[in-house]
């Protein structure tokens, strides 16, 4: 379970073997079947999880009582209600397990002990920040400035992971379009 986090943390920073040993200590493993709720809105969010394997997403439910996908968290991705995490309130997002999934999780406490043990991991840290905030503004900018159409090709485009595992009426929610729309816009691109 450890390969997948040791892997994608060497991708961005170097850790040595002594720091990679370190660094399994901060984590618990937690095993998620298929709709099991690793958090639910209300409940104050403990850790941030790395997927190891399987698929998660977040959500809130909208008045309608619809899921509003936020993220979808596939092996090598992080997942948390990030507000929840840092601030130590009340959660706002629900996530759940898409597919049977391995998590590697870390608290708050922990999470603080590594950076200072493991400085680099600080970094590693800044560098996942960083690339969420940019792809959370994109993803703003397509969200408002897109037609349905458009939207779907661009999650094509950026993520054909999403396609080929999702299921149209996930990708629908995710888009903020409904299963219907999704259907005519792969039927048309199908046709072309």
């Amino acid at each position: 379970m450890f390969d997948v986090l040791i892997s994608h943390i060497n991708k961005k920073v170097d850790l040595s073997n002594g720091q990679n040993e370190l660094l399994k200590s901060f984590f618990t493993e937690k095993k998620l079947r298929k709709k099991q709720f690793l958090l639910r809105e209300g409940e104050l969010c403990g850790h941030l999880s790395f997927v190891s394997r399987g698929i998660l997403k977040s959500y809130i439910m909208d008045e309608k009582g619809q899921q509003r996908i936020s993220l979808f968290a596939f092996e090598g991705w992080w997942i948390s209600d990030f507000n929840s995490f840092i601030n130590q309130e009340k959660a706002v997002l629900n996530i759940d397990a898409v597919e049977d999934a391995e998590l590697l999780l870390i608290s708050y406490e922990d999470y603080e002990k590594l950076t200072l043990e493991i400085p680099v991991m600080d970094r590693y840290f800044r560098i996942l920040y960083q690339n969420s905030l940019v792809t959370k503004d994109h993803r703003l900018m397509v969200s408002n400035s897109f037609t349905a159409e458009e939207k779907y090709l661009q999650l094509v485009k950026s993520n054909p992971e999403m396609i080929r595992k999702l299921s149209h009426r996930l990708i629908a929610s995710y888009l903020g379009l409904s299963p219907e729309t999704v259907s005519r816009i792969r039927k048309k691109i199908l046709l072309r």
